[in-house]
């Protein structure tokens, strides 16, 4: 197998593919991190060399979500960025329900990864239930990568993603988790109105529906101005005319040809 890294050829040859499969837009700055993950997959496939992997991920179809489950990076806590939180408990959730009582609660998050930040919404829903009965919601959960979405349906976790809730909140972490072998699960309250699927962002969400909060956080960053435009054109029409958008903290679309309207930042409201 090739040793010392990808030889140039194969290298851009890699980077092709990934974007021709997930669309992201990577740089040879990342060859160590793809070398890593790609490593165990060529070793357990018994082939000699990274090019000869690439080439069965063209010509083998089966191959491709094991690929795609590689190459692409999920990184996620409970609560992350705890502004973007406060803004859903504390203003999102109060001012929706002033304004559509008897309606459910519709949730989209588009790049779900393991969980974290689904069940974070749920926790803060399941909380503002308590105090508003006849409140309802629905999280439609989505990710490229199958392998992922399997860590969210199980729901476990350990380590860094749960310090931030331990810390701060103990009270949701006894009240919304339970021990496991390895670490904390979430209760099976959170997972009743979760569903999950299989999505590309740069594809249109089927079957389409009209959703009222959608957070696409921490994965425009991966792609180009581009497919940025792309992905947020798919999202556009998934949502409802009085949705918000939530994006990553290092990550405005202000600059973009879109139809979104800044609110503040990482916030944007339909225009």
């Amino acid at each position: 197998m090739d040793a010392g890294g990808f030889p140039p050829a194969t290298l851009s040859a890699l980077i092709a593919l990934v974007r021709k499969h997930t669309g992201i837009a990577m740089t040879e700055r990342k060859s160590v991190l793809l070398e890593r993950r790609l490593r165990p997959r060529v070793q357990a496939l018994n082939l000699s060399s990274y090019q000869a992997y690439l080439d069965k991920v063209e010509q083998d179809r089966a191959e491709v979500p094991h690929f795609i489950d590689l190459v692409t990076t999920n990184d996620t806590l409970f609560f992350r960025t705890p502004q973007v939180w406060d803004y859903v408990e504390k203003e999102f959730l109060p001012k929706w329900w002033s304004e559509h009582q008897g309606q459910k609660l519709k949730i989209w998050s588009a790049a779900a990864s393991s969980g974290e930040e689904l069940y974070s919404m749920a926790i803060l829903c399941e909380e503002f239930l308590e105090s508003h009965p006849g409140f309802s919601y629905q999280i439609h959960a989505t990710d490229i990568s199958r392998q992922i979405l399997a860590l969210a349906r199980d729901g476990q976790y350990t380590g860094r993603s749960v310090e931030r809730i331990q810390s701060t909140h103990p009270d949701w972490v006894k009240k919304y988790f339970r021990p496991s072998a390895n670490g904390l699960r979430v209760v099976d309250a959170l997972k009743r109105n979760v569903e999950l699927a299989q999505h590309n962002l740069l594809t249109p969400l089927k079957p389409a529906r009209q959703f009222d909060l959608v957070f696409l956080r921490n994965v425009l960053i991966y792609f180009d101005q581009e497919q940025q435009q792309i992905i947020l054109q798919q999202a556009r029409p998934s949502m409802a005319p009085h949705a918000i958008m939530i994006v990553g903290e290092s990550e405005s679309i202000s600059g973009l040809n879109t139809a979104y309207q800044f609110d503040r930042p990482m916030i944007y409201r339909m225009e």
